[in-house]
């Protein structure tokens, strides 16, 4: 019974926790005065749908004309992985 209680807390933390990573991208020296984004979350591993994680989607999510910053981020947890692209500029 107790084995069986560990078992289940352990299950119940790590289907609650995640972790992210952010990639640092492409800098420029133009202005930062707008943030976009382009995300997907994938279920399972498996992705339905389209899966468009350009930075042209991000810019235009914002209005973006002139990219200053690019980053990406992976976020893992236990059943999901979300991807996010960040666009920042004028």
């Amino acid at each position: 019974m107790k084995n069986l209680m560990v078992i289940s807390g352990l299950a119940l933390v790590m289907s609650i926790s995640s972790c992210t990573v952010t990639y640092p991208g492409q800098a420029t020296s133009n202005k930062i005065e707008k943030t976009g984004e382009a995300s997907k979350t994938i279920f399972l591993g498996l992705a339905f749908g389209h899966t468009d994680l350009g930075i042209e989607k991000a810019a235009k999510a914002a209005k973006i004309t002139k990219i200053a910053t690019m980053d990406y981020s992976v976020t893992v947890g236990l059943f999901t992985t979300k991807y996010k692209l960040i666009i920042s500029g004028e």
